[in-house]
């Protein structure tokens, strides 16, 4: 089955129903301990253990429905896996708290290395579905790399400081939307700098014209 048969909402579950089973199954569980290969574990451990082979088949679930899966799901899934069987493995929540930190950085780095070398990589990857000119891409890059560092920073500060309640709620719900916010300011940026089609370049007279028909 191609991505194009694949039923959007099919996709969107796969991609992001492990993490709201997290958040429901967190607070769910979160006050007792739970058995975990013959020893008992706090819940974050136990529900980290499921939350890992959850993802784990809805990313190969994801790659059998759509022929493949993206860059940035495939980091996701390693650090998930790596993260989470730390977190496992020594009953310790910090690993897969720091889960984002390691992947906003590693954004962050990616699109820093790409501006050292004068190249914007968010061309590459969203030009088509975005047409804009170099300078604008050059500037939205370069947002981009303060944001994810912030985020970056943000996320370690809040999972090695506050309750882990709080950390997977701003994680599931938080984190979203701040790229949202901040996608949403980047409006100006985009129609400043953005490419018009032919029908967009329409002189003022004709647009008018059009209107006026």
């Amino acid at each position: 089955m191609s991505e194009r048969e694949t039923s959007n909402w099919l996709k969107q579950s796969l991609e992001f129903g492990p993490v709201l089973a997290f958040f429901v199954a967190f607070f769910l569980l979160k006050d007792e301990s739970y058995p975990l290969f013959g020893q008992a574990v706090q819940p974050f451990t136990f529900i980290t253990f499921w939350f890992v082979i959850l993802m784990v088949v809805c990313m190969g679930a994801l790659r059998i429905l759509t022929g493949k899966l993206s860059r940035m799901q495939v980091m996701t899934l390693v650090l998930v896996v790596v993260m989470g069987g730390l977190t496992v493995w020594l009953d310790d929540d910090r690993f897969l708290k720091l889960k984002p930190t390691l992947l906003y950085a590693a954004f962050a780095a990616i699109l820093a290395f790409g501006l050292w070398q004068g190249r914007s990589y968010l061309a590459a990857l969203l030009g088509e579905i975005l047409p804009m000119e170099q300078a604008g891409w050059m500037l939205l890059t370069r947002r981009f790399v303060w944001f994810f560092a912030a985020l970056a920073v943000a996320n370690a500060i809040i999972a090695v400081t506050l309750p882990s309640g709080v950390w997977v709620t701003v994680k599931t719900f938080g984190l979203p939307l701040a790229m949202l916010v901040f996608m949403a300011l980047q409006y100006r940026l985009i129609e400043t700098y953005g490419l018009m089609d032919d029908a967009d370049r329409a002189s003022p007279d004709e647009s008018d014209r059009k209107r006026g028909d």
